[in-house]
């Protein structure tokens, strides 16, 4: 029983096409290009009997009108023939069809106006009649036939966005009777589509009527076809359809479809990248796509997440030659198959190396030439780091000195390196080797020709070993989901935003500098497993296991005495780091105290030593560039030892504070450790007078600004209030200066 005021249940629409009618159309479809031959003919006739009738001249007789019938038959057959109107040519009821039938309807007409000049009222009101009748046709068989053809068992849905993107679904839906969706109708905020109306589907309001709209037409589930949607419209969304049955799904961003159009297969469910909190994200396709296109590229790390996102971006801005290297050949081989869908590993595209290997890369660069290199090789795990410094200490920095020296070698023309946020005021290590990793690419850009520069930025959501992929297995285990802290917070990217804004960077990069991307604001982790939770409709602890070693309860963008960034994008901000000489470089199998000395100095960098952001200005003059044979590198300056380096000698100061002050801890630090020496040893009156700048400031050896002069205060970043510096035991403190060697100065 049907009760009066239901929508039309599905079958009423598709049930006058079953059986006779359905036949019908098919067979009429099949035989379309010669019934329409046969059609025309008759538009004809049926224009100049009606033209002849509204007319009623008394020149032109009956027998005339049976005449210019038959002329104007034949002459349509032989022109409609040359046009290959009947010949497959066109679309079926294209405007391109409906062009050439035009044309022929004008030649016709045309002819008849000569053969009968006692009435060319008639011929020409005739010929417009003939048009119109041929375009209506065409427009009936082609409107059954698209009715025919339409889904029967799909999915009822409702189409957010009456765009480009929901106009495309909506047609390959319509298009395919096998169609596993069947749209009932679009939903769109923009007041000027409110009565838009595309194939057949109309606009049924805005979002804010989703839910009632969603029960009137008896929808099945929602699709939000707008590709820059952002992480606000999706959750009000799914919160506007909770609990009504409704599914909710989406479609790839517009980083995700940066080479193609969206199709009915890109339609998925949400996940939590959706709901993370970006906003859309605007870069310049065709800037970047100039910059790639015809250049040979070389990728570092291309089996890593972010190495063959990167690899699938490049490939489709057409370069010369893209180098995908790896040390891990499954990996390899995982990205040759995803790029061009056979993985025969044959090509000399793909190339097993390690950045360790400093004379295999040597070979490798002289031989490809590549113009641009993206090193994205890395080790990223911060445990395991924090357990094994050395193997951050061989890979992170010495890996990438390798890159930096081959690359110089083969005459790289732009070097971008992959950083992190970890990287900012590190604690961990590594974020420690990051940071040498970014002053190194600085030292590079300030010795050598070309373009030298750093992309950092927060995690990403997906990549091998993130936190997403940990909550998704243990949702799969039945839980519960691990989080270190209640508040620990972090910024997040998905992979193809960040590998999009890399390109990006490494359009508009400025030599020596740090790129910084927007990663927009910081996600609770526990809030990041609510929705995991919620978008997996299960019930899971969460459990709080508490920060490890090296980690931050929040991360930072930007270091402390880091000079005052510079906004040079939407999304990307520039910083100056400073360079590190490479020559001071411990080597690869340096013990790990060395190693940790040298890494704690050149972390504890000085306002001072950052150079200031300069104004834009004209080319170098290259007479002026310094000469290569003499610029430090690896493969020409000898390692020095940290005790050869004047940064890291022993002080010779008697008072806590000066000796501090010569192995260059601030007034700031050497406070704390006056205070924390004074609890330690209760019996000595230990004092901290506050340095003052040398009238002849000593020279930094590693470029940077002098010793004594005195140093730029950086502006406070006013973003949000900054905890106070908790107390500082002094025990750790003695022995983190011991390892300096100035701690029997103190004592």
């Amino acid at each position: 029983m049907t009760v009066i005021g239901d929508p039309m249940p599905s079958e009423a629409f598709t049930g006058s096409w079953n059986g006779v009618g359905h036949r019908l159309a098919r067979g009429t479809w099949s035989r379309r290009y010669a019934l329409q031959s046969i059609v025309d003919c008759a538009a004809w006739t049926v224009a100049l009997v009606g033209a002849w009738a509204i007319v009623e001249s008394a020149a032109v007789s009956s027998g005339h009108v049976v005449s210019l019938i038959a002329i104007a038959c034949v002459l349509q057959v032989l022109v409609g023939w040359t046009l290959r109107l009947y010949r497959r040519r066109y679309v079926y009821g294209s405007f391109s069809e409906l062009g050439a039938a035009a044309t022929s309807t004008f030649v016709i007409g045309t002819v008849l106006v000569v053969a009968t000049t006692e009435a060319p009222a008639v011929v020409l009101l005739a010929t417009f009649g003939a048009l119109t009748l041929m375009g209506g046709s065409r427009y009936v068989v082609r409107l059954a036939h698209d009715s025919a053809q339409r889904p029967s068992a799909g999915s009822p849905v409702i189409v957010i966005g009456a765009g480009d993107a929901g106009i495309s679904l909506v047609r390959q839906m319509l298009a395919d009777p096998e169609s596993p969706y069947r749209p009932v109708g679009f939903v769109d905020d923009d007041p000027e589509k409110r009565f838009l109306r595309a194939s057949g589907v109309r606009v049924l309001g805005t979002t804010s009527r989703l839910a009632e709209l969603a029960a009137r037409t008896h929808a099945s589930g929602v699709i939000v076809a707008i590709a820059q949607s952002d992480a606000a419209y999706l959750r009000d969304c799914r919160d506007m359809l909770a609990g009504t049955g409704v599914w909710l799904r989406t479609i790839p961003t517009i980083g995700e479809l940066v080479t193609r159009t969206v199709d009915l297969d890109d339609v998925r469910n949400l996940k939590v990248e959706d709901l993370i909190g970006r906003s859309p994200l605007h870069t310049d396709l065709t800037e970047i796509a100039h910059s790639i296109r015809g250049k040979r590229v070389l990728v570092t790390g291309a089996g890593g997440s972010i190495g063959s996102e990167l690899c699938r971006q490049l490939h489709a801005l057409a370069p010369e030659a893209l180098l995908m290297l790896d040390r891990d050949e499954s990996a390899l081989h995982g990205i040759e198959l995803s790029i061009r869908g056979s993985a025969l590993l044959t090509s000399q595209d793909t190339v097993l190396a390690d950045i360790r290997d400093a004379e295999a890369l040597d070979a490798l660069f002289a031989d490809a030439r590549p113009d641009i290199v993206f090193h994205a090789a890395a080790l990223k795990h911060l445990p395991m780091l924090q357990r094994f410094p050395l193997e951050g200490w061989k890979t992170n920095v010495h890996g990438t000195l390798n890159v930096l020296s081959a690359a110089r070698k083969a005459g790289v023309a732009t070097f971008v390196n992959v950083s992190t946020d970890k990287a900012a005021a590190p604690t961990s290590e590594l974020g420690r080797s990051k940071r040498m990793g970014e002053r190194l690419v600085a030292e590079y850009a300030r010795c050598y020709p070309g373009t030298f520069l750093s992309v950092r930025f927060g995690n990403v959501l997906g990549s091998r070993g993130s936190v997403l992929h940990s909550f998704r297995e243990q949702l799969r285990a039945g839980g519960p989901l691990t989080v270190t802290d209640p508040a620990v917070t972090r910024y997040f990217m998905t992979i193809p935003e960040a590998c999009q804004l890399v390109l990006q960077a490494a359009v508009i990069g400025e030599d020596g500098c740090v790129m910084v991307l927007d990663m927009g604001e910081p996600v609770k982790i526990v809030d990041l497993a609510k929705n995991l939770i919620a978008l997996a409709d299960a019930d899971a602890e969460i459990v709080f296991t508490g920060l490890r070693p090296g980690e931050k309860l929040d991360e930072e963008l930007f270091g402390d005495y880091e000079s005052e960034d510079v906004q040079v994008h939407d999304k990307i901000s520039r910083v100056r780091v400073p360079a590190l000489e490479v020559g001071l470089l411990p080597p690869p199998e340096a013990p790990l105290m060395t190693v940790a000395d040298f890494v704690d100095e050149a972390c504890d960098f000085r306002t001072a030593e950052i150079p200031v952001l300069p104004a834009p200005a004209s080319a170098p003059d290259q007479s002026s560039a310094p000469d290569q044979s003499s610029a430090p590198d690896q493969s020409s300056a000898p390692a020095q030892s940290p005790a050869q380096s004047p940064a890291l000698a022993p002080a010779s100061a008697s008072s806590p504070a000066s000796a501090l002050e010569t192995t260059g801890v601030d007034a700031a630090t050497a406070a704390i450790v006056a205070a924390s020496t004074t609890a330690a040893v209760p019996s000595a009156e230990v004092e901290a007078p506050s340095p003052e700048p040398s009238a002849h400031p000593t020279p930094d050896p590693r470029g940077a600004a002098p010793r004594g002069a005195e140093p730029r205060v950086a502006e406070p970043r006013t973003s949000e209030p900054r905890e106070s510096a908790p107390t500082v035991p002094a025990l750790p403190v003695l022995a983190a200066l011991r390892r300096k060697g100035v701690a029997e100065h103190v004592v």
